[in-house]
């Protein structure tokens, strides 16, 4: 079965954003999108089914269902949005996958979205700075397709991206095919820690305020702000664990955390 978008009801939209936070390098993009969709509170309005997803289906209350994406839309000062979200894109491990997956949804995404009207697209995701991450707040790294759009978000202090470099899976693919049908867009990345598995919600925060900035969202920040902190808090403790003197190892053994 190849990519399939199933609508659950027609849709009439104009000059549309869509923003996509599917799982990824510190889940930054997926946190971030699955929290303005508790703000936000869109309508979901298609499933999005394909065979490049992993070989399982989710179970919820002892009921199965077939493992899929979702697309919400949700309007805001006569504007259209639509939220792509949920728990998997293709894989990157070309031992269970292939590149031709990668490219057949990215291509679904965006020829679905074309069809909506969408005119924008922004991915979310996370881009790994490594340790740096545990010794600095982190910041919000910009690539577009275009020169204006890239300057609209480095105005609100976004930085961009590195001279030269790499956007791997579904937040870079979807962008490169949607270029190739006029649609314009840029990828959003919260800087973070790729060991981060279980997310960072520090880095999905500095995207939500970007966004929130840029678009003008009523959003309540207190609750990813709760969680944000959490994980600082976390940062903190293990840098103060490193930058113990020496002989504080022989009084107390050694730290867990090497």
């Amino acid at each position: 079965m190849p990519t399939n978008v199933i609508f659950l009801k027609e849709q009439s939209l104009k000059d549309a954003t869509l923003f996509t936070g599917l799982p990824g390098i510190g889940l930054v993009g997926k946190i971030c999108v699955d929290y303005m969709l508790k703000q936000l509170k869109p309508q979901k309005i298609a499933m999005i089914f394909s065979d490049s997803f992993p070989p399982s289906v989710h179970t919820k209350d002892a009921l199965i269902h077939l493992i899929h994406d979702e697309l919400y839309a949700f309007r805001s000062n006569g504007h259209d949005y639509l939220f792509l979200a949920g728990p998997v894109q293709p894989s990157l491990d070309f031992r269970v996958g292939s590149a031709v997956e990668h490219y057949e949804f990215a291509t679904k995404i965006v020829e679905a979205a074309k069809q909506l009207g969408v005119k924008q697209i922004f991915t979310l995701a996370g881009i790994n700075i490594g340790e740096k991450r545990m010794e600095k707040e982190p910041k919000v790294v910009v690539a577009a397709t275009n020169a204006e759009l890239l300057r609209s978000f480095t105005s609100l202090g976004a930085r961009a991206d590195k001279k030269e470099g790499l956007i791997s899976g579904a937040a870079g693919l979807i962008l490169g095919i949607a270029g190739q049908h006029g649609i314009e867009g840029a990828c959003l990345m919260g800087e973070t820690n790729a060991n981060l598995i279980y997310g960072d919600h520090g880095a999905a925060k500095k995207l939500v305020e970007l966004l929130v900035k840029h678009f003008e969202f009523a959003i309540d920040m207190k609750g990813i702000e709760k969680e944000s902190k959490k994980i600082e808090s976390a940062f903190k403790k293990l840098a103060e664990q490193f930058e113990q003197p020496e002989e504080d190892e022989s009084k107390h053994g050694p730290s867990y955390v090497r």
